[in-house]
C-alpha cells in the first residue's frame, strides 16, 4: 500500500484529500504544518509527499528544502494557490516534482501521484552516463566533472536524462512538457526554458556538450 504524507493547514481540505486517498488504497499521514510534517517524515519516510506551500511554522518550500537535504528520491507534489512563474520555478529548484494549483480535482491529484510513483519504480537503480567530460549519475541526481560533483534538482535530472536518451536527436518540446509538467501550456513552456538555461550553465565547462534549440520543435543534446 503506497504511503502518502499529506501536509495541509486547511483542516477541511486535508480531511477531504485524506478520505479520497484512503478510499483509493493509499495509507495517509497528515500534518498541519511543515515542522510537524518534517518530524513525521523522519519517523517514517513516506513513498510520496503532498504539501501545501503557504503554511504556518514551516512553509512548503522550506519543508522541501529540508527533505532534500536528507532524501533525494522521495517525490514531492506542491499544492498552492500561487501561480507566478517564479514561484513554480523555485518549487522545482528546491526539489519539487510536480505543482498542482488550487482548486484542483482529486482525480487529477491521484493521477499525478500514481505517475510519480510509477516513474520512481521504473528508474534504474544504478549506472553512470557519459556526457563528454561529464559523468551523470541519474539515480543520485549528480553531475560529476574532474572529481567534483554538482547536485541537480529533480526536474533538472529528469530533463537531462530525457535529453541524453534522445542525444543527437530532437527532444520534442510538447512531449517533454506533457510528461514532466503535465501539459504543454505557455506558462509551463516558460518554466521549461528556465530549466534548459540552467542545464546549459551546468554543462558550460565542456564546450563539446551543447543543448541546441530546434526552433518550433524542441531541443537537441549534441555530444
Amino acid at each position: 500500500m503506497p504511503s502518502v504524507l499529506l501536509v495541509e493547514d486547511e483542516a477541511a481540505l486535508a480531511l477531504i484529500v485524506q478520505d479520497s486517498l484512503t478510499m483509493r488504497g493509499f495509507a495517509v499521514q497528515c500534518a498541519a504544518d511543515g515542522a510537524q510534517a518534517l518530524a513525521l517524515f523522519r519517523q517514517q519516510p513516506p513513498d510520496i509527499v503532498v504539501a501545501d506551500v503557504m503554511m504556518p511554522v514551516l512553509d512548503g518550500f522550506s519543508l522541501a528544502e529540508q527533505i532534500r537535504r536528507e532524501n533525494q528520491q522521495v517525490p514531492i507534489i506542491f499544492l498552492t494557490a500561487r501561480s507566478q512563474p517564479a514561484d513554480v520555478v523555485r518549487g522545482f529548484e528546491l526539489g519539487g516534482n510536480d505543482y498542482l494549483r488550487k482548486p484542483f480535482s482529486m482525480d487529477e491529484l491521484i493521477v499525478r501521484i500514481q505517475a510519480l510513483l510509477a516513474r520512481r519504480q521504473s528508474a534504474p537503480a544504478s549506472g553512470m552516463l557519459s556526457l563528454g567530460r561529464f559523468q551523470f549519475d541519474y539515480p543520485r541526481q549528480k553531475l560529476l566533472l574532474d572529481g567534483q560533483e554538482k547536485t541537480l534538482s529533480h526536474r533538472e535530472a529528469e530533463l537531462l536524462k530525457r535529453l541524453y536518451d534522445q542525444r543527437n536527436q530532437v527532444l520534442e518540446r510538447g512531449a517533454v512538457l506533457r510528461e514532466l509538467w503535465g501539459d504543454d501550456s505557455f506558462f509551463n513552456g516558460r518554466s521549461l526554458d528556465v530549466f534548459i538555461t540552467k542545464l546549459r550553465q551546468h554543462l558550460r565547462p565542456d564546450a563539446r556538450v551543447q543543448i541546441v534549440n530546434i526552433r518550433g520543435v524542441g531541443y537537441k543534446l549534441m555530444l
